[in-house]
């Protein structure tokens, strides 16, 4: 999953949250989010941009009768733990998700409230955000979600002054990719630092190179049910060079013991350990909050390199289009419900995504991009975002939920050579797609 978040690092809250029917949160709800306390409990996953979504619910509080409570979720398996919830009397009455094939499996169990009545009402919670964007949450025809946060594309980050040092220039292409992995490894430094340890980070240089080799369509065919995609050319030939990135040691040999979840591939980089990592742009933010001098210096981005030859037009991005709120059919307060989403295109809502370095989708966005945390950061994503010819939502989240685990282990089992390539089509062609 990427908070992929995608799946940013979360902020610890208290004790790990079991897998009964207890849910811990980090702020002063319980949980109970169908049970009726006269309260709505708003789930969302626990990070650095809780900032935001608690100044929202306090917002929210000051002239709303039925009060909200943020609750939070710690730890990278946020959906699994949603999963566990959803159907008991611990659910929430609004959830944080990623849309796409992420809300499918509740939608078909009926536990989804279809949005279009809130819509009819209020045509602001459909209008003043980007059609691509919310149209990542319609299901089946219908609004299952509003957008909240904001657009995260995947990004090629680096540490400007170890780059320098190593006589190092951002990538463009992929053979400068490998060429720089060369000169960091001289340097001394870890070429690219690698999350490994969660998984879903190594997923996104699965999903850039087969976007840059082959275009969106293998992947868009395989979502469809075309497992021979898995067998073509372009496929082999992305596992090929995926392979020898690897090999060439371009992320050290202990990738898989790093985790981005409790910071430490990003201390890497800001501790001019490591020159670059992929990494969703709610990196901003992260290195923000963790390190600022760093982050306000020497964080640089870019990016990811073209392949030539490639049938992916350089400007496609991958990562989130965005996450959503969605609600609970059986929550009892579905106005108050209603009023708080749709603070969602608030320009409070969007000053303050702006100002810890997410840039919202709403339609107003583009005139506080000078109010953002930095305006150059926001500017360049917003650039992309706009003029990407495609935007493809992260395979775990494309699929549905009963595929993020095979997903996630493939791709870490290829990486440290337990799979081969035919190992890995494999794995991806026994996917469910429903």
């Amino acid at each position: 999953m990427k908070t992929r978040a995608r799946l940013p690092r979360l902020v610890a809250c208290g004790a790990t949250l079991a897998l009964a029917l207890t849910l811990s949160a980090c702020g002063d709800g319980n949980g109970g989010g169908s049970s009726d306390d006269g309260k709505i409990h708003v789930l969302v996953y626990g990070d650095a941009g809780n900032k935001v979504e608690k100044q929202i619910v306090d917002t929210f509080n000051k002239t709303s009768k039925v009060k909200a409570v943020l609750d939070t979720i710690p730890g990278a398996d946020y959906q699994q733990k949603l999963q566990t919830i959803i159907s008991t009397p611990n659910a929430p009455d609004i959830f944080y998700n990623w849309g796409g094939g992420s809300i499918q499996p509740f939608v078909k169990a009926d536990l989804l409230l279809p949005l279009d009545d809130f819509i009819r009402k209020d045509p602001h919670l459909k209008d003043q955000f980007l059609p691509s964007v919310f149209n990542s949450a319609v299901v089946d025809g219908k609004a299952y979600g509003i957008p909240m946060r904001g657009t995260q594309p995947v990004l090629l980050f680096n540490n400007k002054k170890v780059l320098k040092d190593a006589g190092v220039e951002p990538p463009k292409t992929w053979d400068e990719l490998l060429d720089a992995v060369k000169k960091l490894k001289a340097s001394g430094v870890t070429p690219i630092a690698l999350g490994g340890g969660d998984q879903w980070p190594t997923l996104m240089w699965f999903e850039y190179l087969y976007d840059r080799i082959a275009g969106p369509g293998l992947f868009e065919k395989a979502l469809g049910g075309d497992k021979e995609a898995w067998n073509s050319a372009d496929s082999k030939k992305a596992l090929s060079m995926l392979r020898e990135l690897v090999d060439a040691g371009a992320f050290g040999k202990n990738y898989d013991s790093v985790k981005y979840t409790n910071g430490a591939s990003p201390a890497l980089v800001a501790q001019g350990k490591a020159g670059f990592e992929l990494m969703g742009s709610w990196y901003y933010s992260q290195q923000l909050e963790d390190a600022k001098e760093f982050a306000g210096k020497d964080l640089g981005y870019t990016t990811f390199p073209t392949v030539p030859g490639g049938k992916g037009e350089p400007g496609n991005v991958v990562g989130n289009t965005n996450n959503f709120y969605s609600v609970l059919k059986k929550t009892k307060h579905p106005e108050a419900a209603a009023e708080f989403l749709k603070l969602m295109y608030s320009d409070e809502f969007v000053k303050a995504q702006m100002a810890i370095g997410n840039l919202p989708t709403t339609t107003n966005t583009e005139k506080f991009l000078d109010t953002a945390a930095s305006p150059d950061y926001a500017r360049f994503q917003y650039d992309l975002v706009a003029k990407a010819p495609s935007f493809q939502l992260s395979w775990d989240q494309a699929y549905p939920p009963s595929a993020i685990t095979p997903i996630h282990q493939a791709v870490q089992q290829f990486f440290n050579g337990q799979l081969d390539e035919d190992g890995f089509i494999k794995a991806m062609q026994a996917l469910p797609t429903e």
